[in-house]
């Protein structure tokens, strides 16, 4: 502020003030040109320090969408299949003898009110190969079993190739495979034959893999008349499988061993197969929070990373610093600058690490024939998760940029 004298018509001299000028404002666009002006004069050094980051929101979001996948697909599977299916089979006995399941037990378990289908599989000692010259000890674990008409429909079941189990298969030699049974017998289409208890039996069928029932996966099937007549079957059911009421699966559950053999329930296995599944799926998701963990470490790094990388533009800038100090720059607005920058590295690296994530996921999901599944909210978090993490290692830097004295930054010019 200065004063000067001025004659007044009285002859009176009077003082006149002259304002200070007013210090520069920078505007929003200049304040975000100065953040960004580092990022691009430095390009290698600024995606090397994005790198750390964006590996660790990739890493994030490709867990989670991997999982998310997953369970959709675990979810179809269940509403395809059933989650009410019980499986009814023998136990053990007290001393770990092996028990069979009463002739009547299919009869008195379709018998249960909530039941909707019932149906059974009798086991025999026959084994299956594809010609009568393979070695008998060659049979592969695949066993030959009787079945019911209805246990494709029980099962939800679906035919690969050929048809079911029908009226000619109680007069005719005739077998269905189930789906690693006929990979293990190097078969793919029906029409073929294969060699059961020194006799010939035509493949009318193959099944697609079954999740909720494995047993029949590795089995060859035939009418539960053919496997009584020329296997020599005792006819008793191995394995008894339960449609019920959803909403009474647990009370069907929680009787069918006393119906199945009421002088011994305690020999009888009852059991949920969807609940393995759901058990399978538990299992994947605890094995995912390490995977999360690792991602939790790589945005650390990559933190730590911007950090350096800010603390070092800074001692490599003293000379822009204290020259812009020098002109009127505040402190705030060199601390603004370095915090804009890092939040820039932060940004970068969020949106490129979400990117390479999501790409991730649609590619795993593609691989295994699943729903790819990317939940919004992570997506849209992990990049916000970044420009924090950015900003926290900025903010050290950005202070101390902000504190360097005008005079000590003009010595490194």
């Amino acid at each position: 502020m200065t004063s000067s004298l001025t004659p007044s018509r009285g002859g009176a001299q009077t003082h006149h003030v002259e304002p200070l000028p007013r210090p520069a404002r920078l505007r929003p666009g200049d304040i975000l040109r100065q953040g960004t002006l580092g990022p691009r004069i430095r390009r290698l050094r600024a995606m090397l320090s994005a790198l750390g980051i964006a590996l660790g929101i990739a890493a994030l979001i490709a867990v989670t969408g991997v999982s998310a996948s997953s369970k959709a697909h675990l979810l179809a599977q269940l509403d395809r299949l059933g989650s009410n299916l019980l499986t009814i089979s023998p136990g053990k006995d007290l001393d770990g003898t092996p028990t069979t399941l009463p002739p009547q037990a299919e009869k008195m378990l379709s018998r249960i009110g909530p039941v909707q289908q019932a149906t059974a599989i009798t086991t025999t000692d026959a084994k299956v190969y594809r010609s009568p010259y393979m070695p008998k000890d060659r049979d592969g674990g695949l066993e030959v079993v009787g079945a019911r008409r209805n246990l494709l429909a029980a099962l939800h079941g679906e035919i690969q190739a050929g048809r079911w189990l029908d009226d000619s298969s109680e007069k005719l030699p005739t077998v269905v495979l189930g789906h690693d049974a006929a990979e293990g017998l190097g078969l793919s289409t029906p029409g073929t034959r294969v060699w059961i208890s020194d006799h010939w039996y035509a493949v009318i069928g193959i099944l697609r893999a079954n999740e909720l029932a494995p047993e029949i996966d590795r089995s060859a099937m035939m009418s539960w008349t053919n496997a009584v007549k020329d296997l020599k079957a005792n006819g008793t059911a191995s394995t008894v499988y339960l449609r019920t009421d959803p909403d009474k699966v647990s009370a069907v559950q929680n009787v069918a061993g006393a119906t199945a053999n009421p002088a011994a329930p305690q020999n009888v296995a009852v059991s949920r197969p969807s609940d393995l599944l759901k058990a399978r799926y538990e299992t994947v998701s605890g094995l995912n929070s390490l995977v999360v963990a690792l991602a939790s470490v790589a945005l650390l790094v990559g933190g730590v990373g911007i950090a350096n990388t800010m603390v070092v533009g800074v001692m490599e800038r003293r000379g822009e610093i204290g020259l812009r100090r020098s002109l009127g720059a505040r402190t705030g607005q060199i601390a603004t600058q370095f915090l804009i920058e890092a939040t820039v590295l932060g940004a970068a690296g969020g949106i490129i690490g979400a990117l390479l994530g999501a790409i991730g996921v649609l590619g795993y999901a593609t691989w295994e024939n699943w729903p790819p599944v990317i939940p919004p909210t992570i997506l849209a978090t992990g990049p916000a998760i970044s420009m924090a993490v950015g900003v926290l290692a900025g903010l050290y830097p950005a202070v101390r940029a902000s504190r360097l004295a005008p005079t000590e930054a003009l010595r490194s010019l």
